[in-house]
């Protein structure tokens, strides 16, 4: 399914029905070249937001009904406000009855009637009826929260959400007097003498407030933590996880679950098996075994859940399962079928979650999904005690959690979320200088019609969920908040579209959702974007994103006192090698190594050494680093010079801090480089724990240059 670069537009039929449903019929590229959607594609991206478009004929119908669809709802279903504005709200009745609205305000507050305004609109037939629209307004002063719409009118009305969001996330955490800095781990990574093979959220809770009380930082960001398949192999990619509202139970300390303490003799014997054989990997300096790690962690997990618990801590569960509701029990029943069937295909009954067959085994799997909550009970518990101890540390923020782009296409949500996630498309990005095929992330994107629909209660469930125990929250690819690229099933990358959502509505519930949890968001906003976006996430406080090595005016760098003041200003990314390795050019010779050179290697090699040679002029001219410097010099340097900026946060990368000097993750490989499985190491790849890495002399340096800087 090429895109053709040379189409005529779209028919006009079918270009106002892609404009109705959000459909961009056009892009530029990254060349500057202006392109053209193919009809091809449209029609398979219209076709997976559940509109036939497939010929000139069905394009009317779907015109006609998307018109009519509008009037047969009483009310929209839902309607999200900022605070301080109105808005107007259609109610539709038989034509000529009475109608009357009104809004219950959140946690029964009370009630507001709402004044019709005068807004004349003709009826309309629909099935059969005539409909008449009156016209209600929603007053400035309604407070924040999720409210409800009620229409009454003798045809019976109906109820709709109402959500008063923010106008703007304020800053909060102190951040408006004195900004702050923090590390950035990939927790997995980071391990210590009593991890299972795996950086796990006690080493966390010590991570942290080891961070705030010896070196003044004010937050810890970390990879997401989205849970994983639950059996024998794991996909170890943090950025592909079967759920992002869920916790992978890989991160869990099995000896600080309180019911550990008391297990009979027998029963913690198998605890310290288990243990005896995960806690040597933590000393293998080779890639992380995530799966031997699990599999010895699971079987003590289910013999600490098999213990008994009092009566309060039995409570305190059950008050947990009823807190996250019906989203915790799917994802516990997916966990169990996905036990169940492992090894074997799924039955088509069994991708209904709402089947018979489902139904039977839920109750035959009961066991294994009371087990799955109690593993995201035991995680929540532990990472409240790690934001705990970060904020007694003294870190004003504490733990930055990760919000991965999407979920897997066979993972749980994929599975509970079959409604308002889309069919016959995945995620992705464009062609750009860097993939100039494409990027195909195989995940499938939220139907934005259905999410409306849906009142946007699972993206506000899994934002509430996450934002718990969060002094920050990092949306990977805000963008995607505005706009994403889909790709029909079987085309190339390239042959995609733009698919716009409501990002007033998804902006502002993340403001509410955050303004809740007294949270700071941060939005990775680095890519293709167009050019008002980021003013727009500033306007409503979203911090952005610059990374030093990106950050260019023409072609030299930007001088960082040019940098946004809301952003997260960081030297390097989890995409690209630490710095160290960047310097010395090593992510050249490992894409040689891996044939993923598109131009001949000395041609990369010569760009690479002028890249380098660009920074460390910057750097002389600006008289922090003198002749022939070091590379822990220039890498010192490098963050004083990010420290020049204004932005409000800085991370500090913790590979960086040490050392290192592979990279996390090589983008364009799967199974050629151990992405995500790169143990944490200094410069001479001596494995670093946690019991040392705050004596380590490197990371002391570089904190202290990092707290002058700071003042």
């Amino acid at each position: 399914m090429p895109e053709n670069h040379d189409a005529s537009p779209l028919p006009p039929p079918l270009l106002e029905l892609a404009a109705r449903h959000g459909v961009v019929p056009d892009f530029w590229g990254f060349d500057g070249q202006h392109r053209f959607v193919s009809q091809e594609t449209t029609v398979a991206v219209l076709a997976a937001l559940g509109v036939d478009a497939s010929t000139p004929e069905r394009v009317d119908v779907a015109l006609e009904h998307a018109e009519d669809d509008t009037w047969r709802r009483p009310l929209p279903p839902v309607v999200v406000v900022r605070a301080g504005s109105t808005v107007q709200v259609p109610a539709h009745v038989t034509d000529g009855q009475p109608v009357s609205v009104h809004v219950v305000l959140e946690n029964g507050a009370g009630r507001r009637d709402l004044e019709q305004a005068d807004v004349y609109v003709a009826p309309r037939a629909v099935d059969g009826r005539s409909v008449g629209r009156a016209t209600f307004v929603v007053p400035a002063d309604l407070p924040l929260g999720w409210h409800e719409l009620v229409a009454q009118s003798p045809d019976g009305g109906g109820r709709s959400t109402l959500v008063v969001v923010p106008d703007r996330l304020e800053l909060g955490r102190g951040l408006q007097e004195r900004r702050g800095w923090g590390f950035m781990a990939q927790l997995y990574s980071v391990r210590s003498e009593r991890s299972w093979g795996v950086g796990d959220l006690a080493d966390l809770r010590e991570m942290s407030w080891f961070a705030g009380r010896r070196c003044s930082a004010d937050f810890l960001l970390i990879n997401p933590l989205h849970a994983a398949e639950p059996g024998a192999h794991m996909t170890p990619s943090p950025y592909l996880p079967v759920t992002r509202r869920f916790v992978n139970p890989i991160y869990l300390r099995v000896e600080d679950i309180p019911e550990t303490a008391y297990l009979p003799v027998a029963e913690r014997s198998l605890v310290e098996w288990q243990a005896e054989v995960a806690r040597p990997l933590s000393e293998d300096e080779g890639p992380i075994d995530r799966d031997a790690a699990w599999g010895a962690k699971k079987v003590a997990l289910e013999v600490v859940f098999a213990a008994p618990r009092s009566a309060a801590r039995q409570a305190a569960f059950e008050a947990y399962r009823e807190l996250e509701g019906p989203g915790l029990e799917d994802f516990a029943t997916w966990c169990a079928l996905a036990e169940h069937f492992e090894g074997r295909p799924w039955p088509a009954e069994a991708s209904d979650r709402t089947s018979d067959l489902v139904k039977e085994l839920r109750e035959r799997l009961a066991d294994r999904i009371d087990f799955h909550c109690w593993l995201q009970w035991v995680a929540d518990e532990q990472l409240a005690a790690a934001q705990r101890a970060a904020l007694e540390g003294g870190m004003r923020i504490g733990i930055m959690h990760d919000l991965a782009v999407g979920v897997h296409p066979e993972g749980a949500d994929s599975w509970a979320m079959r409604d308002v996630l889309a069919q016959g498309v995945s995620v992705g990005a464009p062609p750009d200088m860097y993939n100039q095929q494409g990027q195909d992330w195989s995940q499938p994107p939220w139907r934005p019609d259905a999410l409306a629909r849906a009142a946007y209660r699972p993206y506000r469930d899994m934002l509430r969920t996450i934002l718990r125990h969060a002094g920050a929250i990092r949306i990977d690819h805000v963008l995607g908040l505005f706009r994403l690229w889909w790709i029909p099933a079987g085309a190339g990358a390239q042959a995609g579209a733009y698919v716009r959502y409501d990002h007033d509505a998804l902006i502002g519930i993340l403001c509410l959702e955050a303004q809740r949890a007294g949270a700071v968001v941060i939005g990775e906003d680095l890519g293709v974007f167009e050019p008002w976006v980021r003013t727009y996430l500033t306007e409503r406080g979203i911090l952005g994103t610059s990374v030093l090595w990106f950050e260019y005016e023409g072609d030299r760098l930007m001088p960082p006192e040019h940098y946004r003041r809301l952003a997260l200003a960081t030297v390097t990314t989890h995409d690209l090698p630490p710095t160290a390795g960047y310097l010395a050019g090593e992510h050249v010779d490992l894409r040689d190594r891996l044939g993923l050179l598109t131009e001949p290697v000395d041609v990369v090699r010569r760009a690479a050494a002028q890249e380098r040679q660009q920074m460390v002029d910057v750097l002389a001219e600006r008289g922090l680093v003198g002749p022939d410097p070091s590379e822990r010099e220039l890498v010192e340097a490098m963050h004083r010079l990010v420290l020049a900026s204004p932005s409000v946060l800085v991370g500090v990368s913790l590979a960086d801090a040490v050392g290192e000097r592979r990279a996390q993750n090589q983008p364009g490989t799967d199974t050629e480089y151990p992405n995500w499985k790169v143990p944490l190491a200094d410069s001479a790849q001596r494995l670093v724990t946690v019991d040392d890495l705050f004596d380590s002399p490197r990371l002391r340096s570089l904190v202290r240059a990092v707290n002058d800087a700071i003042g």
